[in-house]
């Protein structure tokens, strides 16, 4: 035992014995202790023997662990900070590809002009590029990397068949290879994969072709390209193809738009940033809880008598002499080695309960990054003696876990639609904003159900509806400033929006002034604005994200093309504006969403009040919405309908291991 242990034993949880080996050792745990120490768990431990693996871990619903992961573990924390040499080596992009394709004659700039995949002559020049570049960083494997469908219930979330670069001629000669033709393409199974009959055992060919906008990445001896996954017939099997679907189709449908108002753009971009929660938990007494393995939640046993109450866990400081700073490290030094800027870390509400955040960027290549992400956190956590909890709602009575998808738009030339100062300045028209936030309110309240489908993982009901998760009722919240401004636009005032900011004096001379916004922040509405952006809070923590983006991005896409075919047949924008929030604005609630008075006011208002995950997948079926999919070339019907049989197996599964380890979905 270290010398360290002796003034934070005091802290300590039942678990802690199971690290106790002998006899001796648990004399010395309990020695450093008073004897009411062991509060937090709901079965004692018996100090006569060394604990058993019965005795070690008591069935609880909550663990304190935080304490436990104060203590000194087998893994030093290493104060020295680490070097930034290496890092961003493992994605080939930037300066990095631009070393490797020079000698091809061609520049990183290629890789920005996604035309190269219609050209198999540079894709073969960008191949040996990527090659050399590999093996000099030791990689002798590849794989296309790609999200098959329902991504979101598979914890590995992702799909790969790393095949050896090695190649051998008519004489046995073994050499490395990587052709053009191989980077473009290859063939998989697409029958074993979650499809909902799109594919059988004997229809099961389905193909893989490379994604030009998310980089080639390189981890241990393998790099990986990313990709789309479709079918024989060319049926979209994965995640990502819809959603490159649903950004083409908003770019489009927003540069019309724009030209209606009479400004040129070259198409809009989709930036997300996604702040994705976590529970880190001691390894060991993870396995020791079956229904926590199976299910990914403890569904039996007592709460622990402290968990949150004290409101002194959120983003207290990481305890540094057990392994959850020293993994957290590691996390996103893992990260920055294949370019991933995972820049934020810190403590959540809930004991043990812990955020990354990244530096905003192009949907789809954060998509792919936030998989990666939450792969290397369960990687990384295991070589620290713990395990990563990415499900929902672990625990009963502390807070679950999100992945808040913080959505923005902007021109391609980086003008931001929803910061209403930057899109007035940059085109001098100030009715732009108001028609912006028009279109997106009317396709809210059209399309909550979607929303709410989208949110529909199996651990996310659990956790919606309290403990600073939103309720499932899909609303927004624009805050009194933008609601009095869009109130009076409807009213027939155009002018800038001015968000009224104010100062804030700490009266205390050595101190400045702080600058409070327009917007406060209601965590407790599902899609707040928060300035130049919504935040999608009701995300679940587990969920491969594309579809949530596959479904905003087409609700935008369709509202735009809305707009525009009025203003086309000869209505005047700013009345076609009107008229959307006139029939819409029932969808901006400001107020309290844990509130006994809302679920009927949404009710009242109209909104869409959909409970469970089974009544929200079955709305990727109704008719409005399999139509708004068509039309704007997202999804077939046919597939509609297979991604809705998708969704229930999931449900069913995930209600058949609850009812099998004396849970419920209630």
């Amino acid at each position: 035992m270290s010398a360290m242990t002796s003034a934070i034993q005091v802290k300590v949880i039942a678990g802690r014995v199971g690290r106790a080996r002998t006899t001796a050792q648990v004399a010395q745990v309990k020695a450093a202790l008073p004897t009411s120490s062991f509060i937090g768990k709901s079965m004692p431990i018996n100090f006569a023997k060394p604990a058993t693996k019965r005795s070690q871990l008591a069935v609880t619903q909550a663990f304190e662990p935080d304490r436990y992961l104060g203590l000194p573990m087998d893994f030093p924390f290493d104060e020295k900070d680490d070097s930034l040499d290496g890092l961003g080596q493992n994605v080939f992009t930037g300066a990095v590809a631009d070393e490797y394709l020079q000698k091809e004659g061609l520049s990183s700039a290629i890789l920005d002009d996604h035309s190269w995949v219609k050209d198999v002559a540079t894709a073969d020049k960008i191949a040996n590029a990527v090659l050399a570049w590999a093996l000099d960083r030791g990689a002798t494997s590849w794989t296309h990397w790609f999200q098959p469908m329902a991504a979101s219930f598979r914890h590995g979330q992702t799909a790969q068949v790393q095949n050896s670069l090695l190649e051998f001629d008519s004489e046995g000669k073994p050499s490395y290879k990587l052709k053009g033709k191989q980077l473009l393409q290859s063939e998989t199974d697409g029958s074993s994969y979650p499809n909902g009959g799109m594919r059988a055992t004997h229809t099961a060919a389905a193909y893989l072709g490379v994604d030009p906008t998310s980089p080639i990445f390189l981890r241990g001896d393998s790099f990986f390209v990313p990709a789309i996954f479709v079918s024989w017939k060319g049926d979209a099997l994965d995640e990502k193809t819809p959603l490159h679907r649903a950004v083409q189709a908003m770019s489009n449908s927003g540069t019309r738009l724009f030209k209606n108002l009479g400004v040129e753009v070259a198409g809009l971009v989709n930036n997300i940033g996604l702040e994705q929660e976590l529970f880190l938990i001691p390894r060991e007494e993870y396995f020791r809880r079956t229904d926590l393995q199976l299910t990914g939640r403890t569904i039996m046993g007592k709460s622990a008598p402290r968990g949150q109450e004290g409101c002194d866990h959120y983003m207290g400081p990481i305890n540094t002499s057990g392994p959850a700073l020293a993994c957290m490290k590691e996390i996103q030094q893992e990260c920055y080695k294949v370019g991933i800027p995972l820049i934020t870390r810190h403590r959540e509400v809930a004991p043990n309960q812990y955020e990354f955040a990244p530096l905003f960027g192009h949907v789809v290549g954060q998509v792919d990054q936030n998989l990666m992400v939450m792969q290397i956190m369960e990687e990384v956590a295991a070589k620290h003696g713990l395990a990563a909890l990415l499900q929902e709602k672990p625990f009963a009575g502390v807070n679950g876990s999100g992945k808040h998808n913080n959505w923005s738009l902007s021109t391609a030339c980086g003008t931001q639609l929803l910061n209403p100062t930057d899109l007035t300045a940059a085109f001098g028209k100030p009715e732009l904003f108001p028609i912006v936030m028009s279109c997106i309110v009317a396709g809210i309240d059209k399309y909550g159900d979607l929303m709410r489908m989208a949110i529909a993982a199996p651990g996310n009901d659990f956790r919606l509806g309290g403990m600073e998760a939103p309720p499932a009722v899909i609303s927004t919240y624009l805050g009194d400033d933008m609601t009095t401004y869009l109130n009076a636009f409807l009213e027939g005032t155009v002018e800038p929006y001015e968000p009224k900011s104010s100062t804030i004096d700490i009266a205390v001379d050595c101190l400045p002034n702080l600058v409070s916004p327009a917007e406060d922040r209601n965590r407790t509405s599902p899609f707040p604005y928060g300035g130049s952006r919504f935040e999608f809070r009701a995300v679940g923590s587990s969920q491969n994200v594309s579809l949530v983006n596959t479904v905003l991005d087409t609700i935008v896409a369709e509202e735009f093309n809305n707009f525009s075919e009025k203003v086309e047949g000869g209505a005047d924008p700013l009345e076609v504006a009107r008229d959307n929030l006139k029939a819409h604005m029932k969808c901006v609630f400001n107020g309290n969403g844990y509130g006994d008075d809302w679920l009927p006011e949404a009710e009242k208002r109209g909104l869409f009040v959909i409970p469970t995950q089974p009544q929200a997948i079955q709305r990727f079926t109704e008719p409005k919405n399999v139509e708004l999919f068509s039309k704007n070339g997202i999804f077939s019907a046919m597939r509609a309908n297979m991604e809705a049989r998708v969704g229930l197996g999931q449900a069913r599964l995930s209600f058949t291991d609850q009812r099998q380890h004396g849970g419920s979905l209630s």
